[in-house]
């Protein structure tokens, strides 16, 4: 548990510029590299229009995709790509520099002890974390927490970075942030500044917001991109069976586009989920209830994380699915509002509403 940072601690704190990090040069190249490899500066900027902001990013994207760029022709394409694969290597790689690699891997604490021993440390970056649950089983209000956690010193277990949120459902609520960071000991003027906030209200809009993450990433130190929630609007803006498979393309594509924006910013990306009754689940199943979304969006996750209700007040976190941690719960008791504060806790998620 992080103990609250002294007053004048928390007057000092601030987030480190872009380019005063020097592990950032690792992490990605800048698109203008590629002006200096013989590259017209012109093309440069369309690749910039297009929404890719560096190197890593334009080979996460398919040659049909690039041709589709205006003004892109195949033979251009082709210098860009083969020009872009001399700065990064996009190839093989032994399991020593893999592990290296991981190293830049960052644990962002989710203010609770518990959930954090259950997840090895915390929210981890260049990765999926999915919470899905029913309504105020706790979901949104890790997410609040995590806006502000995720600002602290990489030594007080924080990201030291900022955090974009989209907010599909309008839960998110900038005066439930302020009473946690002051918990943390941290100046809630300064946390709300270092959150970029984004209602979307179409699954187009909620795509498009993400395209135009990239220019804001590599350029600003940012850690945590929140989705609240990933499926709502497909729920909303598909209907039936027979739209069904158009709205699990559509959610691929942009399932692939969080994926590539962990990887490519060493970003965590932290997405809530709804739940759909299972009328297959039988009558021996206790809560016959299971994530939206299908294999889609089982696939895409890399943690998944069931939360849920449980005696009284208590709140259950089960590790559904994860490629290197056991399958486990931890127990948080929910608190309620207290004349506009929080009382301290060591395994307790605390919020007026939990959803």
């Amino acid at each position: 548990m992080i103990g609250t940072l002294k007053a004048e601690e928390a007057s000092q704190l601030q987030l480190v510029e872009r380019e005063d990090v020097d592990d950032e040069e690792d992490l990605f190249e800048a698109i203008d590299k590629l002006i200096s490899a013989g590259i017209n500066a012109g093309d440069v900027k369309k690749l910039q229009d297009a929404g890719i902001y560096t190197c890593n990013g334009l080979m996460m994207h398919t040659k049909k995709n690039l041709t589709g760029i205006k003004g892109l022709s195949e033979a251009k394409v082709d210098k860009i790509c083969e020009a872009a694969e001399k700065i990064v290597n996009f190839g093989y790689i032994t399991g020593s520099d893999a592990l290296l690699k991981r190293k830049s891997v960052i644990r962002i604490t989710t203010g609770s002890q518990a959930l954090d021993e259950l997840l090895g440390g915390g929210i981890e970056t260049s990765a999926i974390t999915e919470a899905f649950g029913e309504f105020r089983s706790g979901k949104t209000q890790l997410a609040h927490t995590l806006c502000v956690s995720t600002q602290l010193p990489t030594n007080m277990r924080g990201g030291n970075g900022k955090v974009a949120y989209i907010d599909t459902e309008g839960t998110f609520r900038p005066d439930r942030v302020i009473p946690i960071a002051e918990r943390f000991g941290m100046d809630p003027g300064a946390v709300l500044d270092n959150i970029v906030y984004a209602r979307a209200y179409t699954y187009e809009h909620q795509y498009n917001l993400l395209l135009g993450l990239a220019a804001k990433m590599s350029e600003e130190p940012f850690r945590l991109l929140i989705v609240d929630s990933v499926i709502a609007l497909f729920r909303v803006d598909f209907t039936g069976r027979g739209e069904l498979a158009e709205r699990q393309q559509k959610l691929a594509q942009m399932l692939s586009r969080l994926t590539k924006i962990a990887e490519e910013f060493n970003v965590a990306v932290y997405m809530t989920n709804q739940v759909i009754a299972d009328p297959g689940g039988g009558v021996f199943i206790s809560d016959p209830k299971k994530p939206a979304g299908g294999h889609v969006l089982a696939h895409a996750a890399t943690i998944r994380l069931m939360f849920r209700k449980g005696k009284g007040e208590q709140r259950v976190c089960k590790v559904f699915d994860a490629p290197n941690l056991p399958e486990a719960e931890a127990i948080s008791f929910h608190c309620y509002y207290s004349n506009f504060s929080f009382r301290p806790f060591t395994d307790c998620l605390e919020s007026l509403e939990c959803r």
